[in-house]
């Protein structure tokens, strides 16, 4: 098997989802039998924003021939990785080059997890949501848009509402009674808004 590791790897983030790694080729001589080519052994150590580690999967990406880069697709957002670089011949890998840590930066989150609305009154109505189950980074705020919806299914102006990452409820209050509101909700970071759910519920007719 070949007897040294590739060296002087670098990595280049490029974005939240998207690494480039370069590496030196090693000297010709040291891989005793023929180039099949490189292979990147990847994997994520942990979330920025969540402390859980679970069971860590490595994944493996081969470069064939003698080319010393290669693109790392598919990472996740505001995590934390490590990486190392093996040359192949015919009979098996040499050895890895010492490990190299990366962070990918922010990304917009998931949809939020769910959006319910319960205690519906005369003029208002009660919002329960949950948070992402991937945030790809710091929440900032979440987006509430709501609208009426007349019984022509016309939709009337359209209200937003900013609301802080830290809550998870919401009373809506001032709304016109027998009324059906379309809601439309999501989640920020710092890079931008994240997909949203929508959901509809009804004010009360009459008391």
């Amino acid at each position: 098997v070949p007897m040294v590791a590739p060296g002087n790897v670098q990595v280049h983030v490029i974005n939240s989802t998207l690494a480039k790694v370069h590496w030196d080729p090693v000297p010709l001589k040291t891989v005793r039998g023929h180039l099949q080519g490189y292979k990147v052994y990847y994997w994520k150590v942990q979330s920025l924003s969540r402390r859980s580690r679970r069971h860590v999967e490595k994944k493996i990406l081969t470069f064939r021939g003698n080319k010393t880069f290669g693109m790392l697709p598919g990472l996740e957002p505001y995590s934390s990785y490590k990486l190392n670089v093996r040359v192949v011949n015919g009979k098996g890998e040499g050895p890895a080059s010492p490990d190299k840590v990366f962070k990918t930066p922010e990304g917009v989150p998931s949809s939020p997890s769910f959006l319910k609305i319960t205690n519906p009154t005369l003029d208002s109505l009660t919002l329960e949501w949950g948070s992402p189950t991937r945030p790809n980074g710091v929440l900032t705020s979440y987006i509430l848009k709501f609208q009426p919806i007349n019984n022509t299914h016309e939709l009337g102006p359209l209200v937003e509402i900013r609301i802080p990452a830290n809550e998870s409820s919401l009373i809506l209050k001032n709304l016109n009674y027998s009324t059906r509101y379309k809601f439309y909700f999501n989640a920020q970071t710092s890079v931008g808004s994240g997909s949203q759910i929508t959901e509809e519920a009804v004010t009360v007719m009459d008391e």
